[in-house]
């Protein structure tokens, strides 16, 4: 750990080359709001698309599938890429890819050149979403580094929660295409902002260049596919197929670290494990994001199913959660400035602890405020977690590390929500206890939720406790 911080202290990044902090968090804010966006705007538009194609809803949801599954398996190779090739270089590249690949979207003729566009998009996404957070090391003072974790923050809650809304609407004035469409003129405004105010890369030599593991990016690439098809496919049903991808996922995770053990340049370096601030930060997240699926997944079950609301009211309430994130993103990443990230990072937790056990003990006769209140709780105080870890991660590594770094900590991001859509599904279903669940009586509906908020905080127990345990050993190593 010491090692780390006096290596960071001592190298320079370019930071006083910034001509202004403001505009490089501006361009940076647009892209994180366009790879969020991105992935949530094409939900609405589902129906409209399986009937503009002509085809069923197991193909239809592909195009959403195909753009989280690109992201999640690229995002650690696109940051060390980032990190030997030039960040700004490649986020430059990254926009211009997301932008071109939503115009191919825009216009495909059909289906699966769809599909494969939002690949494509996926991969310009994926660049932007690892860069914008690596790029913050470079343009931001360490004391500010919370604040503006905490604007990205705010940024990603409101393109998650923007994006159902402009969709519906875009749908209803301009048809399908203007869901890709819009993002041309946003595109191209991040695009100048980016190269006008980013940072200027260092000179890579053409050593540093060569020294990218492909061979050990394949092996990550092909493993983390067999992962998340293994948590998506099949909606719930957890068949033959997905337990033998999830076992070639753990045999390909065995022959990634063989492999990174021998590599001259690896992508991964297994002693970024032995960190416990990193090593912790990333259980972490996986846990606490696995945990933020549930609301995503229990609540439209729960409001429409014991409840009773339609489906107009089902999407407000729901967006409340969204909205709380992005009104509390920047408020909370000062706090992270001011009393420190650890100490905020635990306040978040236990904010959470508090969330997800009043969501299993609250009546039903509470109605809407008896579900907003703890989900409000719980969306709040994961703001607060995530502007605290993202610091705490990011902070004090070398800057030839942010890029990878960033990676794997977006990554234990969408692992713990790919997780969490497949394992709190299952929670939900086994405690309701019936095989439909859109025909559940109400009282079987509230079993499963509680059931699954019940195991929702156990596990941020369990993070609040590897928290502790991370922290301690850190104290350890640097005595």
């Amino acid at each position: 750990m010491k090692s780390i911080i006096s290596k960071s202290d001592h190298i320079e990044t370019g930071r006083q080359d910034t001509p202004s902090v403001r505009w490089v968090l501006i361009s940076l804010s647009l892209s994180m709001l366009l790879s969020s966006l991105g992935t949530s705007i094409a939900n609405v538009g589902l129906p409209t698309l399986a009937q503009a194609f002509n085809a069923p809803f197991q193909q239809v949801q592909w195009i959403v599938l195909a753009y989280l599954l690109a992201i999640t398996t690229l995002i650690v190779s696109v940051g060390r890429l980032g990190d030997v090739m030039g960040r700004r270089r490649l986020m430059l590249g990254g926009i211009t890819l997301f932008t071109l690949a939503s115009a191919l979207c825009g216009v495909a003729p059909s289906l699966w050149l769809l599909i494969a566009a939002r690949v494509v998009q996926g991969l310009g996404a994926a660049i932007m979403m690892v860069l914008t957070i690596a790029m913050v090391g470079e343009a931001v003072p360490k004391e500010k580094t919370g604040s503006a974790m905490g604007l990205l923050g705010t940024m990603s809650a409101v393109g998650t929660a923007l994006g159902p809304t402009l969709g519906g609407v875009l749908i209803a004035w301009f048809g399908w295409p203007a869901l890709f469409l819009i993002n041309l003129p946003l595109g191209i405004l991040t695009f100048v902002l980016a190269h006008q105010y980013l940072p200027k890369d260092h000179k890579v030599t053409k050593a540093t260049k060569a020294k990218f593991d492909l061979i050990g990016t394949a092996v990550l690439v092909l493993t983390l596919a067999a992962y998340a098809l293994a948590m998506t496919i099949g909606r719930g049903s957890f068949g033959q197929l997905n337990i033998a991808l999830l076992l070639l996922a753990f045999i390909g995770l065995g022959m990634f670290v063989v492999t990174e053990s021998r590599a001259e340049a690896p992508l991964i370096q297994m002693a970024t494990f032995k960190n416990p601030v990193l090593s912790a930060g990333f259980a972490m997240s996986a846990l606490v994001t696995t945990v933020v699926m549930a609301t995503l997944v229990v609540g439209p079950f729960y409001l429409s199913g014991a409840l009773g609301l339609d489906p107009a009211h089902v999407g407000l309430v729901m967006s409340s959660g969204p909205i709380i994130a992005a009104l509390t993103g920047a408020p909370v990443g000062r706090l992270v400035d001011r009393l420190g990230a650890y100490r905020m990072g635990i306040s978040g937790l236990v904010g959470m602890v508090i969330g997800t056990s009043a969501m299993t003990l609250l009546p039903t006769g509470f109605g809407i405020p008896g579900y907003v209140a703890p989900l409000v709780v719980i969306t709040g105080s994961y703001a607060l977690f995530q502007a605290a870890n993202n610091t705490s991660v990011m902070t004090n590594i070398r800057p030839d590390q942010r890029g990878v770094i960033s990676g794997m900590l977006n990554l234990s991001r969408n692992l713990g929500l790919i997780t969490g859509a497949s394992l709190m599904g299952a929670v939900f279903a086994m405690g309701a206890a019936v095989s439909d669940l859109l025909k559940a009586p109400p009282e079987a509906v509230v079993y499963g939720m509680r059931a699954t908020f019940g195991v929702a905080a156990v596990l941020i127990i369990l993070a609040l406790g590897i928290a502790f345990a991370g922290q301690a050993i850190s104290r350890r190593s640097s005595q």
